[in-house]
């Protein structure tokens, strides 16, 4: 793991993040996205992959499920904000999905 992507990023840095990934947003210093599914089969397989990936990175997102949507909230802790690592993070899910 970078420096870089441990350090808190810029509102331009993160600004430029959500131009790439569109159907992120930034909420209360995190960034949130929801995704749709067919049925909660498929949503719980996404949830499934995302944990696994989450462990091996050792960066988890909070997870909110309703039926066939999960919504996925992301922000480092140690840095007290958004970081690259949680631009990874939604890379990963939107690739998932």
């Amino acid at each position: 793991m970078t420096k870089q992507t441990l350090n808190k990023m810029s509102e331009e840095q993160i600004s430029a993040g959500l131009e790439t990934h569109t159907e992120w947003i930034e909420l209360n210093n995190q960034i949130q996205r929801t995704f749709e599914f067919d049925d909660f089969v498929g949503a719980m397989k996404f949830v499934n992959a995302i944990a696994e990936y989450a462990e091996q990175v050792q960066h988890h997102p909070d997870v909110l499920i309703r039926y066939n949507k999960v919504m996925l909230t992301v922000s480092t802790h140690d840095a007290n904000g958004i970081t690259h690592k949680d631009f990874e993070l939604a890379a990963k899910a939107d690739g998932l999905a």
